[in-house]
């Protein structure tokens, strides 16, 4: 073989190559990817970084936000608000590490009218394989559970039970930017929810498990795992782990400025201070 001839079977055999590595990638895009990475923290770093936010309002933290030039992220949509609230001692309000989960609408048709015994077999199977919550076990003392759910849909994936199932295991509060049921409950037993709406249906036949501790939108706002979620009367926001001590630190000093102009207008109106200025 001359040398073009030994040539044009080099630049044939790399294009073959080429064929086959492009093959291979298409293989791998084909079974999904994920392009974001979830970073994973210990419960002492969480800890360390929650008692930098101690005590911050929405407000404050949103002023850290526009002082490290993140204005409008992470803000969610006002009508993620809270169940219930105090207003005297303002149990109702959350800061804490997020733990994400989606949910997303089941393609499985439902089966329709059952005996009692068998609904209740498929209802089973259904939360065992298709709509569990296997995030249960990554909740933490100061986890917050953040929810990516069907918003259109009618859906109690949280309810009075397993809320208090997942605040045993440390959870500090719950976000889902679609609906929850037993609200009545739910209120009665004071653990802190922020949510779109009420829900009444049960998971079966409604939604399935996607993804846990993965990226997740929440009300507009991305939430990542083991960002801070502050939440009260004002709503929710999401503070990126990597300037969240910025951000705590900045908002410590807007909320003590706060608390001295507000002391001082307090003695002016005769009114006893509370626990709001002190």
């Amino acid at each position: 073989m001359g040398i073009w001839g030994f040539a044009l079977a080099i630049v044939i055999a790399s294009g073959v190559g080429s064929v086959r590595a492009q093959n291979r990638d298409n293989q791998n895009w084909q079974a999904g990817k994920h392009f974001m990475e979830t970073q994973v923290y210990t419960e002492q770093e969480d800890q360390e970084l929650l008692k930098s936010f101690e005590y911050l309002r929405v407000a404050d933290v949103s002023d850290g936000m526009d002082k490290v030039g993140m204005k409008n992220i992470g803000l969610m949509d006002p009508a993620i608000h809270p169940l219930w609230k105090d207003t005297e001692t303002f149990t109702h309000r959350i800061i804490g590490i997020a733990v994400t989960a989606r949910y997303v609408p089941t393609q499985k048709p439902h089966t329709g009218p059952m005996e009692t015994d068998a609904h209740d077999r498929w209802a089973g199977n259904f939360y065992t394989h298709y709509s569990p919550e296997p995030f249960t076990n990554l909740l933490r003392k100061g986890s917050v559970l953040v929810l990516d759910d069907v918003v259109d849909g009618d859906v109690g994936t949280i309810g009075s039970n397993n809320i208090m199932s997942w605040a045993l295991k440390g959870c500090v509060g719950v976000v889902t930017n679609a609906s929850a049921r037993d609200t009545d409950e739910i209120i009665l037993e004071k653990i802190p929810l922020y949510l779109r709406k009420v829900g009444r249906g049960i998971r079966p036949g409604r939604n399935e498990i996607e993804s846990v501790n993965r990226p997740i939108v929440c009300g507009g706002a991305l939430v990542m795992p083991g960002d801070v979620i502050v939440a009260d009367g004002d709503g929710v926001i999401v503070v990126p782990r990597a300037v969240a001590k910025e951000v705590a630190q900045y908002a410590q000093k807007v909320i003590a400025g706060d608390k001295a102009g507000r002391r001082a207008l307090y003695k002016k109106l005769n009114l006893p201070e509370d626990d709001t200025v002190r």
